[in-house]
């Protein structure tokens, strides 16, 4: 019985909407031991062909060298009443040619750090927070906010805290209040948001291998700006599916009842999914794939542009599918060989006009698309035992009916960095 108790409540970290770390690859585990303080430190040289892809004029289409100095911790210490994990990565990104798009500088900041931790109290009560921090110029995608490379460097942070607790042998809930935000510097506007969310989900399980889950959230989103405020509630129901001892999936699906706060906002119920997995195939290969499709409540405020006017509009609809993939292959003993996709679609529908350009643009906006693909390959090498190189390419197409967001991107990276 403690053991499927265990399956009941370790599992249940998967319940919030917000994810730290590993963003949207996030499947609800932690840490299964303790593992000694260790350092890293590298440097990553890269060529990037379009250094700011949503320049228009100077700066367009512009080539640029840069450097990537790091250095990174991690310790996990566990105990049967609690787990501890900390990580920490601080570097920066320089631009030895730098970039002469108005707004960009030479050197920007790379900050990561997150503190996870449980607590046991009982065999039927556990809590957990997960908590984490990123300042930085690059998006990643799976955090499952951005859609293109902005203009400067932002900040990102999440806080999740909940509680779990065992009803039954086969019955368990998880209540919880997470935080998170995102804020540019002053170089983006209307794309700063902060979101508080409540949730509860119940968990029955059917099998030792399989749990039934049903959330609810109400998550209330602050954005800065032209853009409004809005709230959603979420209803989902869920699977959560061991197949084997290597792989797991967890599955959602419902529907979002979202509310803008603006004035001649519009409401509207959408479906929602969320789907993580991840799978040791062997002891060679290893895949990790997450699919989200939502309405968004980021970087909803563009300029639409027709002959003779343009205009920033507000979209409170934007319905967007998020696919990631990733996986990796050990070709030998010390060399591996990596690669992943990024593919993002969305559908822009309900745009309010907040601010004439010139002209005199249409009261509203709908019916506009944007896709981004971005593919990445690489090698890894382990010279010694404790020195490592990487090699890898990527490559990002972004494809848009709003003017100025159309771009492709190559990037060539090569890295060294030492662990200790």
């Amino acid at each position: 019985m403690k053991r499927k108790l265990l399956t009941l409540l370790a599992a249940a970290a998967t319940t919030s909407a917000l994810h730290a770390q590993e963003g949207l690859y996030y499947l609800g585990s932690e840490a299964q031991e303790s593992l000694p303080l260790k350092w890293m430190v590298g440097v990553n040289a890269t060529y990037d062909d379009n250094v700011s892809p949503t320049a228009v004029g100077i700066g367009a289409n512009e080539s640029a060298f840069s450097l990537n100095p790091y250095v990174g911790l991690s310790f996990v210490n566990m105990t049967p009443q609690s787990t501890l994990d900390v990580y920490a990565r601080l570097g920066a990104i320089y631009y030895i040619d730098g970039p002469s798009a108005p707004g960009t500088d030479d050197l920007y900041p790379q900050i990561r750090a997150g503190v996870n931790w449980t607590r046991r109290f009982t065999e039927r009560l556990r809590f957990s927070s997960r908590n984490f921090v990123a300042y930085e110029l690059e998006p990643d995608y799976a955090y499952g906010f951005a859609t293109s490379r902005q203009v400067d460097a932002y900040i990102f942070w999440g806080t999740d805290n909940a509680i779990g607790y065992r009803w039954t042998e086969r019955l368990a809930t998880y209540t919880g209040f997470a935080l998170e935000g995102v804020d540019y510097d002053s170089n983006v506007t209307s794309a700063d948001r902060f979101t508080w969310e409540l949730y509860h989900q119940f968990r029955y399980q059917l099998t030792p291998q399989s749990v039934l889950t049903f959330d609810y959230r109400y998550a209330d989103t602050s954005a800065g700006g032209l853009a409004s405020d809005s709230s959603s509630h979420y209803l989902l129901l869920g699977l959560e599916h061991r197949f084997s001892p290597n792989t797991i999936l967890v599955a959602k699906a419902g529907a979002q009842i979202k509310r803008s706060d603006a004035i001649g906002g519009s409401d509207g119920t959408s479906p929602f999914v969320e789907l993580a997995m991840r799978s040791q195939v062997n002891e060679q290969f290893s895949i990790r794939a997450f699919v989200r499709y939502s309405s968004e409540v980021y970087d909803t405020v563009r300029v639409v542009t027709v002959p003779g006017a343009s205009g920033l509009y507000d979209f409170d609809d934007r319905q967007t599918l998020r696919v990631g993939i990733k996986a990796s292959y050990d070709l030998s003993p010390k060399v591996s060989i990596f690669g992943g996709v990024d593919y993002i679609p969305s559908a822009f529908d309900d745009g309010r006009l907040t601010f004439v350009n010139f002209g005199a643009p249409a009261p509203v906006a709908s019916g506009i698309d944007e896709d981004l693909l971005n593919l990445y390959i690489g090698l890894t090498v382990r010279f010694t035992e404790r020195l490592y190189g990487s090699l890898s390419y990527n490559y990002t197409d972004n494809s848009s009916d709003f003017a100025g967001y159309s771009y492709d991107r190559n990037r060539i990276n090569f890295g060294l960095h030492a662990e200790f």
